[in-house]
């Protein structure tokens, strides 16, 4: 059966015609990394170090920092956007793998992910954010928890300004009944673009007594 697959659609790289899967070595070589100087606080890059931006500088962030692996621009974007199609699951493998590699955990004793709406989530099959945070737990040693889920419905964060994105994520999730938050989180998902979706997560997992939240994400939005 898999011969057959194989012929009828040939594995290949998530980025490029190379028969090597699910992303090739020289793809993953040229990811978009955030190596760079950038804020302490919010992970935007800057060009030198700073403890604040003016993208978080007078912001009540529930998350003590957050940083990305690539910049979600050329292949980071492509990455992103496999994950999200649900099609290409497999790359939630190497992305894991980058973001665990390139990010420190920083003393974090669980990791957890931003929950996914439901009706998405039955849709693509999966939960991207979910599949890289159980990765990036599984590389760094730690238990992958499922400790957040959506508290009421809520519109697309897509096409909003990032006031807007606040109040729509505001008070939209909480720390699921059975669970217990640990003292220190690692919070995953897979696109940072204002920090208001990890801000709300980040909340109600400081209001179910962690007293550390960090955000890690795959990719971030850059703006100079």
């Amino acid at each position: 059966m898999r011969l057959l697959l194989d012929i009828l659609l040939p594995p290949r790289c998530a980025l490029c015609p190379s028969s090597e899967e699910p992303v090739c070595g020289p793809c993953l070589a040229r990811l978009p990394y955030m190596t760079g100087p950038a804020c302490a606080r919010c992970g935007r890059p800057t060009a030198i170090p700073v403890e604040d931006c003016r993208e978080c500088r007078g912001r009540r962030l529930a998350f003590r920092q957050a940083a990305a692996a690539v910049a979600y621009e050329g292949g980071g974007r492509e990455l992103v956007r496999h994950l999200k199609s649900g099609r290409r699951r497999a790359v939630a493998v190497p992305a894991g793998a980058v973001v665990a590699a390139l990010l420190d955990p920083g003393g974090c004793d669980a990791v957890c992910w931003v929950p996914g709406d439901w009706w998405r989530t039955v849709r693509r099959g999966c939960h991207p954010a979910e599949l890289v945070a159980r990765e990036v737990a599984r590389r760094w040693g730690l238990p992958a928890l499922d400790l957040l889920e959506p508290a009421r419905l809520r519109r697309p964060q897509r096409g909003l300004g990032p006031a807007a994105r606040r109040r729509n994520v505001r008070g939209a999730f909480r720390v699921r009944r059975s669970a217990a938050a640990p003292a220190a989180v690692a919070l995953v998902d897979d696109v940072y673009t204002t920090g208001a979706t990890l801000d709300a997560c980040a909340r109600a997992l400081r209001d179910a007594g962690a007293e550390v939240v960090d955000g890690f994400t795959l990719a971030r939005a850059v703006r100079w």
